[in-house]
Order: C-alpha cells, then sequence, then structure tokens
C-alpha cells in the first residue's frame, strides 16, 4: 500500500507555495464592527483541490488563488526568503497583566484587528480586573490568524486554540485588500532549500509579494488598499 503524502507547504524559489497533503482551501472574510475592529470570520467559498495545489505567492496570478505562472512571464518578484527561523517563544515579550499574561511576537503581526474588538487586548491584559476580560483576551489571541499574541495562565499555562488543518485565503473588505493565507493546525512549512521552518499552531504567508518578511504575512498587503477585487 502506497504510504499517505504528508501535509505540508514548500517555498519554490521566485516561486509560488507547493501545497501538499490534500489540505482543506476555502476563502474567509473579515467581518468589522462599525469602528473597523473584526469580530468574526465569514465563510465566502471553499475550494476544490487535489492531493496537490500551488498557491500564488507573488500577487500577480489570473487564476486566483492558484499559481498561473505570472511569476515565469517577466513579472519582477524577488521570491527571496528573509524571515528569522526563531521559535514563538524566542520572538515573543511578555507583558504582565492584573489576572493573566501575554506573549506577544510583534514581527508576526498581519493586521487584522481582532485584537481591537473590545478594547485592545493590551490594555485589557494590563488593566482590567473583571473575571469576564479573560474570555474576551482568549478569544481575540484565538481569532488571530498569524498568532502574534498567546495568553498564559498566572500558572504559566500556554492558552492556544484547536485548529484544524486547513488554508484559508483572507479577505479584508474593511481595508479592501487581499489578506495573507491563514496556515491552520501546525501544517509544516519548508524553505526553497527543504529547510523546515518552527512549526506553529497558526501563521499568516505573504500572498501579494511585497513582504519583507517572506514567506510570512508583514501586512504590507495594507499598502494595496481599494484593489480588492
Amino acid at each position: 500500500m502506497r504510504p499517505e503524502n504528508k501535509k505540508k507547504i514548500k517555498v519554490l524559489p521566485n516561486g509560488p507555495y507547493a501545497v501538499s497533503g490534500d489540505i482543506p482551501l476555502n476563502q474567509l472574510r473579515y467581518v468589522s464592527d462599525q469602528k473597523g475592529a473584526s469580530t468574526e470570520y465569514k465563510l465566502i467559498q471553499q475550494y476544490k483541490t487535489s492531493e496537490t495545489y500551488h498557491l500564488c505567492r507573488c500577487g500577480r496570478t489570473n487564476n486566483h488563488p492558484f499559481c498561473d505562472g505570472s511569476h515565469l512571464a517577466g513579472i519582477p518578484f524577488d521570491g527571496t526568503e528573509t524571515a528569522s527561523r526563531a521559535t514563538y517563544k524566542e520572538m515573543a515579550e511578555v507583558l504582565e497583566g492584573k489576572q493573566i499574561d501575554l506573549l506577544d511576537a510583534e514581527d508576526l503581526c498581519a493586521v487584522a484587528r481582532f485584537c481591537d474588538t473590545y478594547g485592545t487586548t493590551w490594555e485589557l491584559v494590563e488593566n482590567s480586573t473583571d473575571p469576564a476580560a479573560i474570555d474576551i483576551i482568549k478569544k481575540q489571541c484565538a481569532d488571530c490568524p498569524s498568532g502574534r499574541l498567546t495568553p498564559v495562565t498566572k500558572a504559566g499555562e500556554i492558552i492556544d486554540p484547536e485548529l484544524p488543518q486547513e488554508i484559508s485565503l483572507l479577505e479584508d473588505m474593511p481595508a479592501e485588500a487581499h489578506g495573507p493565507i491563514w496556515v491552520k493546525g501546525g501544517i509544516p512549512i519548508e524553505d526553497a532549500e527543504g529547510n523546515r521552518y518552527p512549526v506553529r499552531n497558526r501563521v499568516t504567508l505573504c500572498r501579494c509579494g511585497k513582504s519583507k518578511n517572506k514567506p510570512f504575512c508583514d501586512a504590507n498587503h495594507m499598502q494595496n488598499q481599494g484593489e480588492l477585487e
């Protein structure tokens, strides 16, 4: 019997993301309140995929979200990977709060704005003595697609949401911009040389081609406001 392909994402040199292992793919949009803070996700569509498929990384494909070879057609695209190989704990700073603490790896931020929904997460951690605030903090952190923020109990327990192994394309309607590729469930990501990045429960990958932290999103897609189709 032929062994099953393991789920993984491979960054191809100056090319797309090669996805293997029959990973489900869907498209979600941020649902926002009147202030522009994100409150939840709404499913737009579920894509039909195969055991392997290739997702555009340069942002120029005419077959969104799949690669159509545009990066080979003379379109300027430098896919050089510049991201750190540091683990999340190595990247994160600790904010001590009144009831709960917070790990914050700012370099991972994709500006999804779930941390702004009920006052900022940082304000709630630092100032709130209301026990109900802990649930709000947990939800805001869990909804953050990049995994920048992680709550930690006073006993030292790291609180991370359980997520399915799937990929979601995020659409930022308020900013009128295509957001990043949200990779969930600890799917391994390999660089162009076959080395594995530290595996995390959730990461956001660049799909506009402009990140300075490739292959990960650094919110440079926000410069493309008004370009959402």
